[in-house]
């Protein structure tokens, strides 16, 4: 009944994720804007710890008994889903940026394409992560210090006045002050400059008391930032301090108009406050820029702002907020939090598109309250000093790859009527915020010599196979098998002696079940169990105060489960005998076996061919989708691999038993093997270039897998199903019979424990 139970509760967890994920499509915020999560799915293990990583609600679910991506749009890049997984499954990647045109094209060292020394960092190459920010700016530094030393030689030319700069830093935010910081650390002559009158970019624009989302950093000249979180004036007061005690080099309320090149490759900066020259620039820019304005009447008017610094400071008002993103609902949200506030939304769309979970359900709830109105599919027509005029928007593209007009376009469905001023009326108003986005510094980088165009960016570096750690956890247990040969053989004379003989044997006292040799072992067999079983408590959220992470755990998990039939063999004399102890040896040796086959059907067949958890249209819309790409080369290579693939499947047998669909799929992979090693060398021969042959080839792994599940779905769902009740149950029966025979040898046993050397009575 709990069994049951259990899985009515998780069919109905993956109901939900795959509405939510219908939802995301008609959205449009399953699409990632930049980093997303990419989940292979034949290392996938349905886990959930991806899940429950994952900062950004929404972004990964479970469907199917594995991990998807959800609302890809949310995903800001922290990471901790790839961290997390136990196997190894999930890399962060970018997503499909060939239409992006919003995005300057960078090489490795995030130098521009085809202007050496220019390079960017933080927020402008399209990451908003902090810690990324971060990250970018140290690396940046670290290259040109790399430079400067190789031009320099042996004997560095010492700093001077009238000397061209080593580094020049364009803005003062996360990025640029984490290269100033580092530059200055490695004793390069560098200068900041920054448009704001204080550090700290876009953060330092947050609202106060804004909550900061990043990742355990490490801040040049500083030290480890372990939180996951801060407050903005938190940050900001980190920065400013971390400015005077290291003495650097910033030049605030100084804006940057140009950037030119000399003859002999210097930069030339001109600013407001005059110009500086240096060897290397690194634009550590934000990319709102200018706000964007809503060109209406009356937008001049003293009552119009563009940010919210302090909501606290305005009560007793009507306010409306212009925008639709997770900014313009954050600063709606606290404005309505205070006394006497009447705050109304005015938003273009029918309902927000790509808002954070935690922002939606806020505002969700706000406007069931009453506590603020949201106007959807108005926007601003007139702002006169004592009233604003709403009219209805005009149906709107949005900008492909989430570009700087989508920005504060961000968030979730919703309804909810429209206030009076949408149909042409006056809305009584004293405050307008607009968060409409800004207009990013993109001419001032074109004129520099930066290049947005996709054909210029190099092409994405692959997603490496991480590997799962098994190598390591395999290579431990067959050390241990070699040990436990040794053990066997050196000791054939008692071993080889029947049991009712091995009593009159001199190593009985010590080899025995209750000996030194075998009560040590079967210790260290229970030992080896419960640390097993660990790994199931560290995947869950009460379990991460065990250290390590989950991928070393499952390694563990592996490495245990093996170790610990060794030890049960040595303990049991390398004899089986019938009570509790024979049985739990079977069924650990069952469960051994059982995790083996499944972490091959894993690799072969993900876990979503399982039972009603896949349905056949599914598999034939992916079939579909692998039919597109085959069409790609026009050599004809890859229709011939694809018409080899589709014989390989229909020549393929799986059978109805377990061990027939076991044995066929073993046959099919191995005749695949030697398929595909027969097409490299005739596409080499031919002179097929290497990154076509390694496509299509790959293609062809994949699609396999697919067809076969396709063409021998009944049979698929049937191996699974038999392996993951073995392993399950089986661990379950293993564990009660472990305890029942450690309690009937301690009762009736004779266990003396004075032999292990530690003293203890009968």
């Amino acid at each position: 009944m709990a069994a049951l139970w259990r899985r009515r509760l998780e069919l109905r967890g993956f109901e939900t994720s795959l509405a939510e994920r219908a939802v995301a499509r008609v959205r449009g915020s399953d699409r990632a804007r930049l980093q997303h999560p990419d989940i292979d799915l034949a290392k996938c293990i349905g886990c959930g710890a991806c899940v429950r990583e994952c900062p950004e609600d929404g972004v990964l679910a479970l469907a199917h008994g594995q991990a998807v991506v959800v609302h890809g749009a949310r995903c800001v890049g922290h990471g901790r889903c790839a961290e997390a997984c136990p196997t190894g499954a999930i890399a962060l990647t970018l997503g499909d940026l060939s239409q992006r045109t919003d995005l300057p094209a960078l090489d490795a060292a995030w130098q521009a394409v085809g202007v050496p020394g220019l390079f960017l960092a933080g927020e402008i190459t399209g990451f908003a992560l902090v810690r990324t920010a971060v990250e970018h700016g140290r690396q940046v530094a670290a290259e040109v210090a790399r430079r400067v030393r190789e031009a320099a030689g042996p004997r560095p030319v010492p700093a001077a006045a009238d000397r061209p700069l080593d580094l020049l830093v364009v803005g003062a935010g996360p990025a640029g002050l984490a290269c100033l910081l580092e530059a200055t650390a490695r004793g390069l002559h560098c200068q900041a400059i920054d448009q704001a009158a204080t550090v700290g970019g876009t953060v330092a624009a947050y609202p106060r008391g804004k909550l900061v989302m990043t990742q355990p950093m490490d801040l040049p000249r500083h030290g480890r930032l372990s939180r996951l979180s801060y407050d903005k004036d938190e940050l900001v007061t980190l920065w400013q301090e971390l400015v005077a005690r290291h003495e650097l080099p910033v030049a605030t309320g100084t804006v940057l108009s140009r950037l030119d090149r000399r003859s002999d490759g210097a930069f030339v900066a001109t600013t407001d406050r005059g110009t500086w020259v240096a060897h290397h620039v690194c634009l550590a820019l934000g990319r709102r820029g200018t706000p964007q304005r809503l060109g209406v009447p009356g937008e001049d008017l003293p009552k119009v702002a563009y940010a919210l610094l302090d909501a606290a400071a305005h009560q007793d008002q009507a306010i409306l907020v212009v925008g639709g993103g997770d900014s313009a609902v954050e600063a709606a949200l606290a404005l309505a939090e205070q006394p006497g506030n009447r705050v109304t939304v005015s938003y273009r769309r029918t309902a927000f598109a790509r808002l954070k979970a935690r922002n939606e359900a806020r505002i969700q709830q706000a406007m069931a309250a009453r506590r603020l109105e949201v106007a959807f599919g108005t926007v601003v027509a007139e702002i006169g000093p004592h009233s604003v005029r709403l009219a209805a928007a005009q149906p709107a593209a949005a900008p492909v790859g989430g570009g700087p007009a989508d920005a504060n376009q961000t968030g979730s469905s919703g309804s909810a009527g429209a206030p009076g001023g949408a149909s042409g009326g006056a809305l009584p108003n004293d405050l307008v915020f607009v968060f409409a986005g800004g207009t990013p510094p993109f001419p001032l980088l074109q004129a520099a010599g930066v290049s947005f165009d996709p054909a210029d960016r190099p092409p994405p570096a692959p997603v490496l196979d991480r590997g799962t750690g098994l190598l390591v956890a395999l290579s431990g247990t067959l050390l241990g098998c070699l040990a436990l040969c040794w053990v066997r053989v050196s000791a054939a004379d008692y071993y080889d002696l029947p049991l009712a003989q091995r009593a009159a044997a001199d190593a009985h006292a010590w080899l025995r079940p209750q000996g030194t040799v075998g009560l040590w072992a079967g210790i260290v067999a229970v030992a080896l169990v419960v640390a097993n079983l660990c790994y199931l408590l560290r995947r869950q959220r009460i379990g991460r105060w065990l250290p390590g992470t989950l991928q070393a755990w499952m390694n563990l998990h592996v490495a245990t489960g093996l170790a610990a039939v060794l030890a049960a063999v040595l303990h049991c004399a390398f004899a089986y005998r019938g009570g509790a102890g024979g049985h739990a040896l079977t069924a650990m040796l069952v469960v051994v076996v059982a995790g083996a086959v499944g972490r091959w059907c894993y690799a072969f067949v993900p876990r979503a061919q399982n039972g009603r958890q896949q349905e056949l249209d599914e598999l034939q819309a992916h079939t579909a989708a692998l039919a597109g790409e085959w069409d790609r080369t026009g050599r004809g290579f890859g229709q011939a691999v694809r018409a080899r693939v589709e014989a390989l499947v229909a020549e393929a047998r799986l059978g109805r038993s377990l061990l027939t669909q076991l044995l066929g799929l073993v046959r099919s992979q191995r005749r695949l093997r030697r398929e595909l090693r027969e097409w490299r060398v005739r596409a080499v021969a031919e002179g097929i270039p290497q990154p076509e042959i390694e496509r299509v080839l790959g293609l062809a792994q994949r699609s396999h897998r697919v067809v076969l599940q396709l063409a021998q779905f009944e049979q698929v769902r049937g191996l699974l199903a038999s392996w993951r009740w073995l392993h399950r149950w089986l661990a379950l029966l293993l564990a009660l019979l472990l305890v029942v025979h450690v309690w009937s040898a301690l009762r009736f046993g004779g266990v003396d424990f004075a032999v292990l050397g530690l003293g203890g009575a009968r």
